[in-house]
């Protein structure tokens, strides 16, 4: 009985004295944490979603913290959040506009297909076999590795079976973009609605060739744009977004509907309408003019 009691007794103050050697290395060794990071973890999304680039939230927040990352860099916590932290920092926020990602593909069913794939629902998998099924080089795939990357389904497979974003949901992480074998997904203004929808750089016949909905590099766009927001650049059309009004009339004007929103038949036909009573108008004021001296 003496045995055990002194077994228990030394097995106690071997814990104490072990546990008070432990207490003092903890505050001799101990790590000082700047007390600002947890504060800015509070305001970052916390989805460890990798699109700012860094190994996680926390990563992020200490690379925000030593400064070598903007107060912005998680796209998902929002403007109100990179304000918070900001404030946090003792820096300005700066104003930045709502970015969403956008889809630079309407092909789906308008593209034509070398072959059918049948092997793993998945853009690199495909990519592996033959490069790919589509005719077109440049074209969505369709088989939802976009889809699978987004953590706030705001990525979906449209109706023709290319990839679609719902800008409501987007968060602008990135994270499709970077599933993207093809590279097909950029980042463009949330308020923005006209956008080109394709990234084919090939010219006339044989854009034309691979897809019903290509770019084909026409320029009619670019001529009939009021604002100088749209050009051919590369054989496809680009908008400039700090120049775009959101008039439409690039969608009502491409020849291939490769622009979005595309333009219903009825907004093209009255647009037509519009253009020739101008030209009429424009040559009758020629014809007016040049039988002006004669009148004399």
């Amino acid at each position: 009985m003496n045995t055990i009691v002194i077994a228990i007794l030394v097995l106690g103050i071997m814990g104490g004295v072990f546990g008070l050697i432990l207490a003092i290395a903890s505050k001799v060794f101990a790590v000082k944490t700047d007390p600002r990071l947890p504060e800015i973890m509070e305001h970052l999304a916390g989805a460890n979603c990798g699109g700012c680039g860094y190994a996680g939230c926390s990563d992020c927040a200490a690379h925000i913290l030593d400064g070598t990352a903007p107060v912005s860099a998680c796209a998902p916590a929002g403007a109100e959040n990179a304000a918070a932290i900001a404030e946090i920092m003792g820096v300005s926020a700066g104003s930045s506009e709502k970015m969403v990602a956008f889809v630079r593909c309407n092909g789906g069913t308008n593209a034509s297909k070398r072959f059918e794939y049948r092997g793993v629902k998945d853009c690199i998998g495909a990519t592996k076999v033959a490069a790919g099924p589509l005719d077109c080089s440049f074209g969505c795939l369709g088989f939802g590795s976009c889809v699978s990357a987004c953590m706030f389904d705001a990525m979906h497979i449209g109706p023709n079976g290319s990839a679609v974003v719902d800008p409501d949901k987007c968060t602008n992480c990135q994270a499709c973009a970077k599933a993207c074998p093809r590279k097909l997904i950029t980042s463009v203004p949330y308020a923005s609605k006209v956008h080109v929808a394709c990234s084919n750089k090939e010219k006339g016949k044989a854009a034309m060739s691979v897809c019903k909905a290509s770019c084909i590099g026409c320029g009619l766009c670019e001529k009939n744009c009021k604002f100088d927001a749209i050009h051919v650049v590369d054989g496809v059309a680009v908008v400039d977004y700090a120049k775009c009004k959101g008039c439409k009339i690039c969608t009502k004007v491409c020849p291939r509907d490769a622009i979005s929103p595309i333009a219903t038949k009825e907004e093209k036909d009255k647009f037509k309408a519009i253009q020739k009573a101008q030209a009429e108008k424009k040559a009758a004021a020629a014809a007016a003019a040049a039988e002006a001296p004669k009148a004399e």
